[in-house]
Order: structure tokens, then C-alpha cells, then sequence
């Protein structure tokens, strides 16, 4: 066994993965990444000991590291060994400034040093999650891990347009730090800090919901075009708003339309964006269709986070990277300049401006005619300002049921699931999504009920904190004590890790019920599957047919909405 990661829902037989990662890492990368993980707790553990405040020094090149370590994010060794470095270096400049506090008796976690990548590689076998031999305690530490990542992704996007929050900091070098050690943890610690990391989740996505929403505006219901026209253009993809900021400014007068590739489609609907009238289209799908969408595109893309899969030769000279974003061998784009704030997108354009227009997509997936247009932005405030007619449709019958799908796409065939239950749910079925897992069913025309659209996509994953707050406030509109007593189900879709950060604020919230596919996850022990179901009722992704019948038959538990 040259490596092993169970992080994802696509890991290799649903067990993991041992010599490549079915993302597209190697072994190496993942080995490093192991490493890079474990020097950060050791830096977390030197805080704790030394106590010292995180200021945004620490807390900023914790989130990087967290990201660069997230599924589908960075591949590139050499960036994953600098970060190594710097993390030690961190580490030991506290120790060092703090060295009564520290002596021969601490953890190895705070003497580990190396200086080259076979020296960082000899260390993985040590460090490697399977050190862990308590299938539930690896549970709980590697859930509380996989949510750190997550949570550090909104945050470092919210960091970027200048919100921080450091109590959200506070709690992740908090948990590093208790998880250090590679043995010898108490279950009830652990189990304390993943309720924490749940309430701490839904702080990070409000922060970066009060981040999108200051700087651009509250989403606004947007028709985005979902066609091409003959002009030059940049396809941008990931998830970081900011850097679509920088490039729609610095391309205004230069002949070139920017296009929105995956979970960037709901930059259209803010309107600090959507301003930009060179902002002219959604291209594509989601993530994992990349290869053949970034070849029929033409022109140069820019990931500027996650959802990054192995390059091909047809585009790989047109591709760049920016942020935790990293690949062998790509042009990468470096973080702002501290004259303008802004990162600098000149090379990217000069190249659109010598290449051809995108070439037109006309068949959705499933070989049916692409729609001219895409409907987008109910966010928080649109989905309020829906509440009367939802109430009202609800309490007349008209809408019988409200299904949030929400969450991941991904490869795994059984997704087709989430497609074929958006097209046979009844008539008086209200979806309500966020995150790519809307690319299964977003193009199929759904209609409306009176004023509402059986279809509201609230944005980006991290946008589930709107359909909570919605649902929170549809309760008491309907003065119901319980999510149970409301026609709502929850069909949640996972991939990596910032969906298990939104289902343990979902848990936070003792909301129940939930339908988890399309596996549950590998890294989850016998033991923790059993608690998940009989304390919240959680649930395999079922059968299509039942599961319809049992939207129509609300459980009778009495868990607390919000």
C-alpha cells in the first residue's frame, strides 16, 4: 500500500484509495499532503501550548493549508512541500519565542523536522490516518478533520473580500490541536469538538454569505444565457467570486466575454456583478465534465479552487490556476498585488485575444436540445420574499411537497438518481438546491406553481445557509415546533469535504430525516453509521418510486427546527 485516502465519496470501492487517488492525485502527492496536514497540527498544538492568540497570519495559512488539502484542489508537489516548510517554520518560530513553555517531553508532532521530499515522505507511513486503529475514534477524527476543510474554504473565500471571523479561527487551531496526537484520544472530546464544528460550520457560511452579499449585492432571480456568441473568451470556473471581480474589471474594454463553468454560474445574480454586461454566459456543466467542455471552449480557463480534475493535452496550455488551485507544469496566477488588491490577469488575456470563440454546446448530457437560458438567484432574500405565496400554496395544497436537493455532483452512476427524481417528482413538488448537484436536473423544464418556480437555486454550496434560514422562518410562518411537521425532505448529495461540513450544521440544527448518497461515506466506522441513524434518522439514497411515496408521509419525530 503506497498511500491512503477515504475522503471522498468517489474513493476507490467505497473503501479507499492505495496507489492513486481516483481524483487523479499519486501516491507522492498524497503522501505530502499527510504530512502537510500533520505539520499543521503540530503548529496548532505550539499555539495551544505557548497560548497565543491566532491572529491572521496563522489563521490564513491555516485555511490555505486546509483548502490546498481538499478533494479535486491542488495536485502540485512542489507548492504542497513549500507549504510544508512554511508550516514548520511557523511552528517553530512560536516554539523558539515561547521555548520555556516547551520541552524533550512534548509530542514528536512539535520536534518533526525535514528538509527534503524523501525526508517528508519517510515520515507518512507515521502520520497516515490508519495509525488510528479505533475505527470510531478515526471516524469522529477524521469527520471533524474533513469539516475543517471545508469550513476553511468559505472562510478563505470570505478572507478575500475582507470578513474574517476569529472565533471560527479560534475553534479550528482549537480542534487541530486536540487532535494531534496519533493516539490516546477521549471519545467524549472528540465527539464535543465535532457538535462544535457543526455550530462553527454554519458561522463560516454566514460569514461568507455576509461577504458575498456586502460586496456584490443580494442575489437577484437572473436568466442566464446559456449559449456562446462569436467573441473571444475566458471561461473561469471554481468558486472564489473575487477573482471573477478582478477579471471582469480588468477585461472591460478588451473585446473578450467572460464565461461562468460550474459552481460560478451564481455569480450571475449578484448584482455587483452581473453589471458587467461582458459577463455574457454560463458554459458547461459541472465539474467532473471538464475535459470535454475546457477543449470545446477554445479559449484560456482559470480555476480558482477546487473541482479541478487531471489535465489533458488539448487545453493544457490555455489552463491557469490561482489561489489553493495548483497543477504540475500550469501557469499560476499569484495572489493580489498590495498596489491595486487585484491579481493580475494580463497574461490570461492577451492569449483569449489570439484564440477562436467558444464553440456552441447544443446537447445537454443526455443528448436533448441545451435551453437557451438558465434561472438562478434565490438566495436568502428572494426565498423570503417567496414566504406568503409558499405559505399560501402549502396551506391550500397547491404545493404538496418542498424537496431540498442540494450538495455535490460527481462521477458515480447511481447520481442519475437525483435527475430521474427531479423529472417524476409530482407536479406540486417544489425543488429547492445549492451546490453543483443542480447540474443533474437544472436544465429540465419544471414550470412554476402560480408565482412560484418548482425550481430555486440558491447558489453555491456554501448557500444552504439561505434554504436553512428559509426554512427556519417558513416554520414559524406555519407555527409548526419541528422540520417534521413541515412537507420538507432532504435528498443530500456528497462529494467532498465542505459537504461534510454543511451536514454537520444540518446535524447542529437536529435536523433529521436526511437522505445521504449516493454512498454514505467510507471513513464512517459501522458504530457511527448506527448512531447517525438511530439519533437523526439519516438515510441511504433509496428507491425513486418510495421514496416520492414517503414525501407524502411526514415522520413524526419532534426535532427541534433550528
Amino acid at each position: 500500500m503506497s498511500m491512503f485516502c477515504f475522503q471522498c465519496q468517489e474513493t476507490l470501492r467505497n473503501e479507499g484509495c492505495t496507489q492513486h487517488g481516483m481524483c487523479g492525485k499519486s501516491s507522492d502527492c498524497a503522501n505530502l499532503m499527510d504530512v502537510l496536514i500533520y505539520s499543521l497540527r503540530g503548529l496548532a498544538l505550539a499555539t495551544q501550548i505557548a497560548e497565543i492568540p491566532i491572529n491572521s497570519t496563522l489563521a490564513s495559512h491555516a485555511e490555505q493549508v486546509l483548502f490546498t488539502t481538499l478533494t479535486n484542489t491542488n495536485f502540485d508537489e512542489l507548492r504542497i512541500e513549500r507549504l510544508i516548510r512554511q508550516t514548520l517554520r511557523l511552528r517553530d518560530g512560536i516554539i523558539l519565542e515561547h521555548s520555556a513553555k516547551f520541552t524533550e517531553h512534548n509530542d514528536d508532532i512539535l520536534f518533526f523536522n525535514a528538509a527534503t521530499r524523501n525526508e517528508f515522505l519517510a515520515k507518512s507511513p507515521f502520520v497516515s490516518v490508519q495509525r488510528v486503529t479505533d475505527p470510531d475514534i478515526r471516524t469522529m477524527r477524521e469527520l471533524l478533520l474533513y469539516a475543517l476543510k471545508g469550513i476553511s474554504a468559505y472562510t478563505h473565500h470570505a478572507r478575500r473580500l475582507g470578513f474574517t471571523n476569529p472565533n471560527i479561527s479560534t475553534f479550528i487551531f482549537h480542534a487541530l490541536a486536540e487532535t494531534a496526537p496519533m493516539q490516546g484520544y477521549a471519545p467524549s472530546t472528540l465527539f464535543f469538538l465535532l457538535k462544535e464544528c457543526g455550530k462553527t460550520a454554519l458561522s463560516a457560511m454566514k460569514l461568507l454569505n455576509d461577504a458575498n452579499t456586502q460586496h456584490f449585492g443580494h442575489p437577484e432571480p437572473t436568466e442566464v444565457r446559456n449559449y456562446v456568441r462569436k467573441r473571444p473568451g475566458i471561461l473561469i470556473s471554481g468558486h472564489d467570486l473575487r477573482d471573477l471581480e478582478d477579471l471582469l474589471r480588468q477585461t472591460q474594454d478588451a473585446g473578450i466575454d467572460i464565461y461562468t463553468h460550474g459552481e460560478m454560474l451564481p455569480a450571475h445574480a449578484y448584482p455587483g456583478l452581473k453589471k458587467y454586461p461582458h459577463l455574457y454566459a454560463n458554459y458547461g456543466n459541472s465539474w467532473h465534465h471538464q475535459s470535454r467542455e475546457f477543449e470545446l471552449f477554445n479559449g484560456p480557463i482559470i480555476l480558482t479552487s477546487n473541482c479541478l480534475i487531471p489535465i489533458r493535452a488539448p487545453y493544457k496550455n490555455r489552463i491557469f490556476t490561482t489561489g489553493p488551485c495548483g497543477w504540475p507544469g500550469l501557469r499560476h496566477i499569484p495572489e493580489p498585488s498590495t498596489t491595486t488588491g487585484q491579481k493580475d490577469f494580463r497574461e490570461v488575456i492577451r492569449l483569449a485575444q489570439q484564440l477562436p470563440a467558444p464553440t456552441p454546446i447544443t446537447e445537454t448530457l443526455d443528448g436533448t436540445p441545451e435551453p437557451k437560458m438558465l434561472t438562478i438567484g434565490y438566495a436568502e432574500k428572494e426565498l423570503l420574499a417567496l414566504l406568503p405565496d409558499i405559505v399560501a400554496g402549502i396551506r391550500s395544497g397547491e404545493i404538496g411537497q418542498i424537496i431540498v436537493m442540494n450538495g455535490c455532483d460527481g462521477r458515480h452512476h447511481a447520481r442519475s438518481y437525483y435527475r430521474t427524481l427531479a423529472d417524476q417528482l409530482p407536479k406540486d413538488t417544489i425543488i429547492l438546491t445549492a451546490g453543483c448537484a443542480k447540474y443533474r436536473f437544472n436544465k429540465l423544464a419544471l414550470g412554476q406553481i402560480e408565482h412560484v418556480p418548482r425550481l430555486l437555486d440558491a447558489g453555491q454550496c456554501n448557500d444552504t445557509w439561505s434554504i436553512i434560514t428559509f426554512l427556519h422562518v417558513l416554520g414559524d410562518a406555519m407555527n409548526v415546533e419541528s422540520l417534521a411537521e413541515l412537507p420538507v425532505t432532504l435528498e443530500v448529495a456528497w462529494y467532498e469535504q465542505k459537504a461534510v461540513a454543511v451536514l454537520l450544521a444540518l446535524l447542529s440544527l437536529k435536523i433529521k430525516n436526511i437522505h445521504l448518497g449516493p454512498t454514505l461515506p467510507a471513513f464512517c466506522s459501522q458504530n457511527a453509521i448506527k448512531y447517525l441513524i438511530e439519533n437523526y434518522n439519516l438515510q441511504k439514497m433509496g428507491n425513486i418510486e418510495e421514496r416520492i411515496a414517503e414525501m407524502h408521509t411526514p415522520s413524526q419525530g419532534k426535532e427541534e427546527l433550528v
